[in-house]
């Protein structure tokens, strides 16, 4: 079997981690890695940069934008887990669901960006309203979303789980008042929209799992389209194992956004009435949000099952 090279720079971050321990075993990858002393030396990582055939970047968007900058060999697929390069020209987006030509993209693709955590569910719920004209590309959108706090990266898991922690922390906190948040841009230009929605996130005191909620009235969907129309939209879109739409999603009235902890699957539903609409997105930060999505791009560029090395 001829196994393809991969480097992960930023292997030690909790991206990176995730990415390891989903590819870390499997027999078609051979992972190049850099000596503790080697790993922010810039020499030593452009070698492996450039020896590998796909090269994971879990970085900040400095780093990330450096890392892509040492980059010679025109063979090597560069996966960017950072904020980066999800909007920049020349890169493709990688959530390969949305439809059969963003698939066809990330297959050829030699610049591949992994979408934002919160980013991805807003895309999944609001593309295909705007690609089936069900809204207008000049709707003004409100956007919900429930996260856990793994999704803050290695200082906020330290904060959430060491043992004098403030208990302000046992309460949800809403963040991003300022409406800056760094999912805005693509959130607006994945989806087709004019405008950047409201945002409005909140981490909570679980460790993985999101929840992304579109509220919609009636009155803002076009020509007399209904919620069965937008329930068809998504069953219609949604059929595979990785993104599907599901009535069976949600128990006793609540929803909860652990419901895919641990799973690299997202999970669409429907809920409200036929006055006031809830689009809902489930899955894992850690997975389908990040880890997950990239080594999915991986397996799409090297023509294997998208869910290989995946927890469906």
């Amino acid at each position: 079997m001829n196994k393809v090279t991969v480097f992960i720079d930023g292997k030690s971050g909790t991206t990176g981690l995730q990415i390891y321990e989903r590819i870390g075993s499997r027999a078609d990858v051979e992972l190049i890695t850099l000596p503790e002393d080697k790993r922010r030396d810039a020499a030593s990582r452009r070698e492996a940069i450039n020896s590998a055939d796909i090269v994971f970047l879990c970085l900040p968007d400095a780093a990330a934008v450096e890392a892509v900058s040492m980059v010679t060999n025109p063979d090597t697929v560069v996966i960017d887990a950072s904020t980066a390069h999800r909007t920049a020209e020349g890169w493709v987006y990688g959530f390969p669901e949305l439809a059969p030509e963003f698939e066809e993209r990330i297959a050829r693709s030699k610049r591949i960006a992994v979408p934002g955590c919160h980013a991805s569910g807003f895309a999944a719920l609001v593309y295909p309203l705007i690609k089936n004209g069900l809204i207008s590309r000049d709707t003004r959108l409100v956007c919900h979303s429930l996260t856990g706090y793994s999704g803050g990266g290695k200082g906020m898991i330290a904060e959430y789980e060491r043992e004098d922690r403030d208990e302000l922390l046992l309460a949800p906190r809403q963040y991003a008042l300022g409406q800056s948040h760094k999912h805005l841009r693509e959130m607006r230009a994945i989806s087709g929209l004019d405008f950047e929605p409201i945002f409005c996130p909140v981490v909570d005191n679980f460790y993985r799992g999101m929840e992304v909620t579109v509220p919609l009235f009636r009155e803002w969907l076009t020509d007399g389209a209904t919620a069965q129309d937008v329930r068809n939209a998504y069953a219609s879109l949604y059929t595979g194992e990785t993104v599907a739409f599901s009535d069976e999603i949600g128990e006793s009235g609540f929803l909860s956004a652990g419901t895919l902890s641990g799973k690299d699957c997202m999970r669409i539903g429907l809920f409200g009435n036929e006055d006031r609409i809830l689009p809902v997105a489930l899955y894992d930060n850690l997975g389908k949000g990040a880890s997950g999505a990239a080594v999915e791009c991986m397996n799409i560029v090297l023509g294997k099952d998208k869910t290989l090395g995946l927890n469906i």
